[in-house]
């Protein structure tokens, strides 16, 4: 308890060093950079709360350059939160497949439901916390985006910038932490120009405040981080418990029968990959008989690598779990990321 209550007697007394005139020039130098330097992102260039809210799904946990593609396919397959609302799993989880954490993809069609229900988006905050789905981050950043109302996001890059500016040195994962760190970020907000500031701040976090090599020699509020004047900038933030990495092998059967390949579909209400196609594992095809070793890959999911080995076979009496599949089906089929990898470099997916 004493290391806590000294960190947030210095992150406090550190903030408090803000004046109006300070809170001023700091807001000025992230917004005259952000306007020189920040990325050309797709969903930047629209205030549609439907596509914002769609790309802040998708950035969670996944990185832009992967995102932008999926963006511009999803949104050209559901352009609106109505056509959303009406898909059908196969549909929706065919245009997420590959994005992983599919929870998400059935909790924006839920979301849509909703919006399609009230005629339009919520233009609250608090409405927009309410869908399904969206927690204060997400609402946080459509509400001042779309909107313009004054609430600052706190998201990873956010916690980092915020976390170097105060030097603190607590454990990011507390919720003590985090609810510090969300009333520096409010205050520290331009509530004039919520947008532009909370973006400036994410950009900033995501190619200059990085994790493990800050580029503080162009960073534009340098001059006001006190990691940085204390040699700490590497050093933070502190996360004091990582989970144990560990290993799985696993091997996947890929039996082809005259244009038919063997595939078994979770059920839709698995809590894990509902709806998804998979291939069948050796427990659930005892007697076929294995021909040779097609290709390796490792696939991580949170604190587990799965070592895969890719094996072709012949399969001979089949449960009734499993499904010849025609070849020609699979790319309108939602497929796992780990069925996509396995099938990569074998000319049955375009």
């Amino acid at each position: 308890m004493k290391m806590e209550s000294s960190n947030v007697q210095a992150h406090s007394n550190y903030m408090r060093e803000f004046t109006p005139a300070r809170l001023r020039a700091f807001r000025r130098a992230l917004g005259a950079w952000y306007d020189a330097c920040a990325r050309d992102l797709p969903w930047r260039r629209t205030l549609d709360p439907y596509r914002v809210w769609i790309s802040e799904i998708m950035l969670q946990q996944t990185r832009v350059a992967a995102v932008i593609p999926y963006y511009e396919r999803f949104l050209a397959r559901f352009p609106d939160a109505a056509t959303l609302a009406a898909a059908d799993d196969d549909a929706l989880l065919s245009a997420w497949a590959g994005l992983g954490y599919y929870s998400r993809a059935r909790n924006v069609r839920a979301a849509a439901q909703t919006v399609t229900r009230l005629g339009a988006f919520p233009q609250s905050y608090e409405g927009i916390l309410a869908l399904p789905g969206i927690g204060p981050y997400t609402a946080a950043a459509i509400a001042s985006i779309c909107f313009g109302i004054p609430k600052a996001v706190l998201d990873g890059n956010v916690m980092r910038v915020i976390c170097r500016l105060t030097a603190d040195d607590a454990d990011i994962l507390s919720s003590r932490t985090r609810e510090r760190m969300q009333e520096s970020a409010q205050m520290l907000l331009d509530s004039a120009s919520p947008a532009r500031h909370n973006q400036a701040v994410m950009e900033l976090g995501a190619t200059v405040c990085i994790p493990r090599d800050p580029k503080c020699k162009i960073c534009p509020v340098s001059k006001y981080c006190l990691a940085r004047k204390s040699g700490l900038e590497r050093e933070l933030p502190i996360k004091l418990r990582r989970a144990e990495i560990r290993r799985v092998g696993r091997t996947l059967l890929v039996a082809i029968r005259n244009g038919n390949i063997l595939l078994w579909q979770r059920a839709q209400d698995a809590t894990m990959l509902g709806g998804f196609w998979e291939l069948p594992e050796p427990h659930q095809l005892p007697e076929a008989k294995s021909a040779k070793l097609l290709h390796k890959f490792s696939h991580a999911i949170t604190n587990h690598i799965y070592d895969f080995h890719v094996v072709s076979a012949r399969a001979g009496q089949v449960q009734s779990l499993l499904q010849w599949t025609p070849l020609e089906q699979l790319p309108a089929l939602p497929l796992s990321t780990v069925t996509r990898k396995a099938l990569a470099g074998m000319h049955v997916l375009p």
